[in-house]
């Protein structure tokens, strides 16, 4: 019997390749809904923005079980390593959260990765023993470098964060691809269930989205066609895809073909 296909990132083992965010939804009664339509294990949460102390006010762990989702802490809203770093050590101390997700953004109109605080921040935060999941451009040559510094996981743009365009550089994406040793995960630029089933046809670990789901006309159901297009992206990949030809074929053999009889 074929072993379960599991999404392993830094010993731990999921089911579901489709990671998402927790932000965006009308209200957290809808971001509930949503997370559990999508079947992703693991969720985002950027610690700068999450209520974290007002007991008055809703919060999300009373919608989303902390004991059931993995929580992945990021850094959204980071224009610097250092913010960044800060941000993460502040999760460290309130849940205890080792795994997370490091961002750094060059700034609010395209939102691109600032490499070099990234690097700058993955290299201290490794060396400090945090389990770095980490957002980056779709440059094979960073995304290695950010694989050697000892991230555990890493996470090229498909395009830019929230625009809902699709993977731009699939050539790119498919060299990090094949030079990783750790898992690939797109992150960010998903706008539709094809998106994210080409990610996994290419041979993504995962993908990660929020902006996708969120901003649907119907959150609940584009949560669930994305969780079978992930899914059915990945039956793909593992069943190999027939080879692209430049002419066509007959899908019948043309030996013992029956002969037409005149009469």
């Amino acid at each position: 019997m074929k072993s379960q296909d599991y999404l392993e990132i830094a010993g731990r083992k999921f089911n579901s390749r489709l990671l998402v965010g927790t932000g965006k939804y009308k209200d957290l009664a809808e971001t509930k809904l949503a997370i559990e339509a999508s079947g992703a294990e693991i969720v985002t949460v950027a610690v700068r923005r999450v209520n974290i102390e007002k007991k008055e006010e809703p919060m999300l762990q009373d919608f989303i079980n902390p004991e059931k989702f993995t929580y992945l802490p990021n850094t959204a809203g980071c224009f610097t390593a250092k913010d960044a770093i800060r941000t993460l050590k502040l999760a460290k101390v309130i849940g205890n959260w080792n795994l997370v997700k490091l961002e750094v953004l060059s700034n609010d109109d395209i939102l691109y990765p600032k490499i070099t605080e990234t690097i700058q921040a993955a290299e201290l935060l490794v060396s400090e023993g945090f389990e770095v999941m980490v957002y980056t451009n779709d440059d094979p040559i960073v995304a290695k470098e950010l694989e050697d510094i000892g991230c555990v996981a890493v996470m090229p743009l498909g395009a830019p964060i929230g625009s809902g365009l699709g993977i731009q550089n699939r050539l790119n994406i498919e060299i990090i691809l094949s030079n990783a040793k750790v898992p690939i995960l797109v992150d960010a630029g998903v706008g539709t269930a094809s998106d994210a089933s080409l990610a996994m046809e290419m041979g993504c670990d995962g993908v990660l989205m929020n902006s996708a789901i969120a901003h649907a006309k119907n959150p609940i159901l584009m949560a669930k066609a994305m969780r079978l297009a992930v899914e059915s992206g990945r039956q793909a990949f593992l069943a190999g895809r027939m080879p692209r030809k430049k002419y066509g074929e007959r899908s019948s053999p043309i030996k013992n073909k029956i002969s037409t009889i005149s009469t």
